[in-house]
């Protein structure tokens, strides 16, 4: 059986015992989650108004959600260890491979413009020990850039697979992330744009049975950057872990969107945004949605947000979301904070010679360290930590 049958019987076989989607391939319908179609009438142009776009600065998208076709693209510079392939595929075959339908209409336009879709395939059984790494990188806000990108990885292989964006651009992406039964994947994106550059993304993950994954999402750069990262299960048995680290600076919007659905039994998830602002109009989205469906009973999930405000004029909206449809679960729960810099531990660490300004530094990357060090690539955490202490340097360690 090749990796392609195996994904396919395995989505087929999930479709049979019930699980999220209906007949049509679709899924039911979810008040959290928008019902994926690769139709565009499905998906109409938002106003604003939309639950789903309510957060988000529409004029300041340079009109991406009008569909305009380009033949734009960004420059790719990959690096690709021994055993693993990258080639082009048609639009038909990343869908064959069962991967899951656009939910918005930014994911649509995407598959519908990108001119077919890069397939990165790991096969299976095989053991990556370097990273995989793609580098996208913009030339210019003039440059309309649509993306669809398909990450395969074969029945229980492992691998860390990285995505790194930076330049500038009007970016729309949809990446499809195909988890074969018992594999472990490290996902990671790294969004480090220019100033100016605007970026609409969706991480659609299909994970197998058995199977873990960790998807991490880092967002600095950008002016408006809007992400999904969407979990379903294959079968039972399935985890996924949802990390995600950002930093906005003055008049910045960054948004991360998550929904798990649990529409198998025994399956786990576990999420941990955590963001600070600084600078007047930095605003901050995070919306966590996680669906635990009648047929999933013994599963276990847990999201968490947490925000810190180290400015005035900033604003974090912070929504996490539960839908139960039964009792018969492991656990379930949510927290979000939002809150300025800890008083009495600045306090602790004054009385004890520290200097205000050092004080700020260590609580802050106290904050991010825990997150950094669960990235999995060292030269990566190295690049991270030396970007929070640039970004610390544009307003709270100014000297005093």
């Amino acid at each position: 059986m090749t990796v392609t049958d195996a994904a396919r019987e395995s989505v087929e076989s999930a479709l049979e015992q019930g699980s999220a989607h209906g007949k049509d391939g679709h899924l039911n319908v979810s008040h959290l989650n928008p019902p994926p179609s690769y139709d565009l009438a499905d998906h109409p142009l938002p106003t604003g108004r939309e639950e789903i776009w309510r957060f988000t600065p529409l004029k300041r998208l340079g009109g991406i959600l009008d569909g305009e076709a380009s033949d734009a693209s960004l420059t790719w510079d990959t690096t690709l260890p021994e055993g693993v392939t990258l080639e082009r595929i048609t639009a038909a075959e990343a869908r064959e491979m069962g991967e899951l339908a656009p939910n918005d209409r930014a994911s649509a336009l995407a598959v519908e413009n990108g001119g077919g879709a890069m397939l990165l395939d790991v096969p299976a059984e095989a053991e990556i020990a370097e990273p995989i790494v793609i580098r996208l990188t913009g030339e210019s806000l003039d440059d309309l850039v649509w993306g669809h990108l398909v990450l395969r990885v074969g029945r229980f292989a492992k691998a860390t697979i990285v995505l790194t964006h930076s330049g500038s651009a009007r970016y729309s992406a949809t990446t499809s992330v195909l988890v074969g039964d018992g594999a472990d994947v490290n996902v990671v994106s790294l969004q480090d744009w220019n100033d100016d550059a605007v970026h609409l993304g969706r991480d659609a993950i299909l994970v197998g049975r058995d199977a873990t994954v960790r998807h991490t999402a880092i967002s600095f750069g950008g002016d408006v950057v809007r992400l999904n990262a969407n979990v379903e299960y294959a079968g039972p048995g399935g985890s996924a872990e949802l990390l995600g680290l950002y930093f906005a600076d003055a008049g910045q919007h960054l948004e991360h969107r998550l929904f798990a659905d649990h529409n198998q039994p025994k399956t786990k998830s576990n999420v941990l945004y955590k963001g600070a602002l600084q600078g007047e109009k930095a605003h901050t989205v995070w919306i966590g949605n996680v669906l635990i469906r009648k047929v999933a009973e013994g599963i276990e999930t847990y999201e968490e947000n947490r925000n810190l405000v180290l400015t005035d004029g900033c604003q974090a909206d912070s929504v996490p979301n539960l839908e139960i449809e039964t009792g018969e679960i492991e656990g379930a729960g949510h927290a979000s904070a939002t809150a300025r810099f800890d008083d009495e531990q600045l306090f602790y660490l004054r009385s004890r010679g520290v200097s205000e300004k050092e004080a700020r530094r260590l609580v802050l990357h106290g904050f991010f360290d825990d997150l950094i060090r669960r990235v999995g690539v060292p030269s990566l955490e190295e690049q991270l930590t030396s970007t929070v202490e640039d970004e610390l340097a544009k307003n709270v360690l100014k000297a005093d």
